[in-house]
């Protein structure tokens, strides 16, 4: 029985057991309920890089009508580890899932080595569960930048400290820093929400000055990359082929009002979907805990932290409010001292309360794992398509905003309400190219009839020709 406690003590242990866990419909097609859009819009850009062209710099979507798709938007990393994937084993979405859940393991590895680094090595286990069990179980295993992306910054993070903790740091531990918080930063600025804690040993007095001062040009330059792509390259790829896709901010005046007109759908973020409802409690805990124990470093990681993702929230407005994934970055300060409180309290309490966050966190996320049947539907589209049209033919589906139905149309083309599917439009669209018209009846679009030649109709869409 001691032999299994330690054996379940051992955090390698639990990456692994949750590793397995998330391995489950690992090959699913990216059609969850919740942010399939965002999936498809990655998916689309890696089998671009493998079908039409494999530059990095000049990444490509299917929704720009007749125009190249080519669009300013995140730096396309962990897209361009699909396409490599493709190039060895042929194209398929779910490389993504792959990619990003190791990358992510990884992250909640050197997260708890972190926390270890400055609490004791029960509060390091518990803010690693609770990590685990906190909206990154599932965003670990979607075709997503966020986990992944902070998870770089966070292996950055431990190399940096490494460095600047010990005259004796090596520089091999510099370069692994540069490299990975480069990654990190330009696979999706909002990582960097962690980054301003690494001020704390940096300021520290016993850290020479030359140090310090490599460090902070190292710095520099591992974000210059990331500071050309989004303010330089993505204007530069938005004006000249002429299609607007990655929202890049508001004014903080705008932003701010946005905010407080939703505030209770931007602060549901922290309570409810980072680490549930029992998880936030315990955070709350770990936070007044820190001020009675005077544990200035976790207060001071959660003062600059907390500033970043204000900023980010500021700049953000509505969009924070309605998008969770913003808050991923923050979650693992949250979940530092979440785990903090958790070990001050008596271990058997601390057990049962851990036990309540994990219950809660995985029940509440379990949904990601099943694909409602309607949407499976949307797979046999491509082949249906294919019956009456090339691959290169220009369509129109009414799937409003979302650009999921198109990708597995696995054409190009024009995503629209069926308010905009008037005879007008259409004709201006048919200008353009228009070949043919996808009426999508219940996943993603509801039905309308429209006065054009019908090829194909069953219950999940209508195909007509537009030419």
């Amino acid at each position: 029985m001691m032999q299994l406690n330690n054996l379940f003590s051992n955090f390698k242990i639990w990456i692994i057991i949750f590793f397995v866990i998330r391995l489950a419909g690992i090959t699913q097609p990216p059609l969850e309920t919740i942010h399939n859009w965002r999936q498809t819009t990655v998916t689309m850009v890696a089998r671009n890089f493998y079908e039409t062209d494999a530059n990095i710099l000049y990444p490509r979507i299917d929704i720009a009508g007749e125009k190249s798709g080519i669009t300013g938007m995140e730096f396309p990393l962990l897209n361009y580890g699909i396409f490599l994937m493709a190039k060895a084993l042929g194209y398929s979405h779910w490389y993504g899932r792959l990619i990003n859940l190791i990358i992510s393991s990884l992250g909640i590895f050197f997260f708890y080595k972190l926390t270890r680094m400055f609490m004791s090595e029960q509060a390091a286990f518990y803010s690693g569960i609770i990590l685990l069990v906190s909206i990154w179980f599932s965003f670990s295993r979607k075709i997503m930048p966020d986990t992944f992306s902070t998870s770089l910054v966070i292996m950055g993070m431990y190399c940096a400290i490494l460095f600047l903790q010990k005259d004796c740091g090596r520089y091999f531990q510099l370069f692994l820093y540069m490299v990975l918080i480069m990654a990190g930063a330009l696979s999706k600025l909002p990582a960097l929400i962690l980054a301003p804690a690494l001020l704390i040993p940096f300021l520290y007095s016993t850290v020479r000055v030359k140090r310090r001062s490599l460090f902070a040009v190292v710095t520099a330059l591992a974000l210059t990359p990331a500071g050309w792509w989004y303010f330089v390259h993505v204007p530069f790829l938005n004006e000249s082929f002429g299609f607007l896709h990655f929202f890049m901010g508001v004014g903080m005046v705008q932003g701010a009002s946005e905010l407080w007109t939703h505030a209770n759908a931007a602060f549901a973020h922290f309570y409810s979907d980072a680490l549930k409802y029992s998880g936030f409690i315990v955070f709350i805990a770990g936070v007044v805990f820190s001020v009675i124990n005077r544990n200035k470093l976790l207060l001071a990681t959660l003062a600059l932290t907390g500033a970043s993702i204000f900023i980010v929230m500021l700049i953000s407005g509505y969009t924070f409010a309605h998008h969770s994934y913003y808050i991923v970055p923050f979650v693992p300060v949250m979940a530092a001292l979440a785990g903090y409180g958790l070990s001050q309290l008596p271990r058997k309490l601390a057990m049962i309360l851990l036990i309540a966050i994990a219950t809660e966190g995985l029940l509440d996320q379990q949904h990601d794992f099943r694909i409602n049947a309607d949407k499976l539907a949307l797979l046999e589209l491509e082949k249906d398509l294919d019956k009456f049209s090339l691959r290169n033919d220009l369509i129109l589906i009414n799937s409003g905003e979302y650009p999921t139905p198109m990708y597995f149309a696995h054409r190009k083309g024009w995503v629209n309400s069926n308010d905009q599917l008037t005879p007008e439009n259409i004709e201006v669209l048919r200008s353009k190219g228009l070949k043919y018209v996808v009426i999508l009846k219940k996943t993603f679009g509801s039905y309308i009839k429209l006065p054009l030649p019908e090829l194909l109709s069953n219950e999940n869409y209508t195909l007509y020709k537009a030419w």
